[in-house]
């Protein structure tokens, strides 16, 4: 994944150090209950479209412009489906990261699925049936995106 200027910026300040910032991840669905997902250069495995919001974006902007750019599709937000903070972890340079990540139901407006930048090795549409390896956290966030009216998750 491509390091956003900003936060190449920042590690020149702060070297390795645990920096706190904003993810945004996106359950896309279609009509036939289908999810958009990429599969990722930097780890080969499926995801759902996810990304880092600039300096004072909007979230849900944010995140359309990442669905976009990954993928092709334009979309729409449906819903807030969770806010949660993810552990720290760390990259194999040492950077330190902690994600306060805000994820949102989607729906697909128009574009045909691809890949549209070199942070996807591939993007497809998958049946809830014959979903690849997705992790704990992304199938708790399709889960509850599928609900209609179920409040976004937060931890207590």
């Amino acid at each position: 994944m491509a390091t956003p200027e900003f936060i190449l910026e920042l590690r020149k300040k702060i070297g390795h150090d645990l920096l706190w910032l904003t993810g945004i991840t996106a359950v896309v669905l279609d009509d036939d209950e289908r999810v958009l997902l990429v599969r990722r250069t930097d780890t080969g495995r499926w995801s759902l479209s996810a990304g880092i919001l600039e300096p004072g974006e909007q979230p849900a902007l944010g995140l359309l412009r990442e669905i976009e750019e990954e993928t092709a599709v334009e979309s729409e937000i449906v819903r807030l489906v969770s806010i949660e903070a993810l552990p720290p972890s760390s990259y194999p340079n040492g950077d330190q990261v902690q994600f306060l990540d805000l994820c949102f139901r989607c729906r697909p407006i128009r574009g045909e699925a691809r890949v549209n930048d070199d942070e996807s090795l591939e993007v497809a549409w998958y049946s809830l049936d014959d979903l690849p390896e997705l992790t704990d956290r992304e199938l708790t966030y399709l889960a509850n995106a599928r609900k209609a009216d179920e409040p976004p998750l937060f931890a207590r």
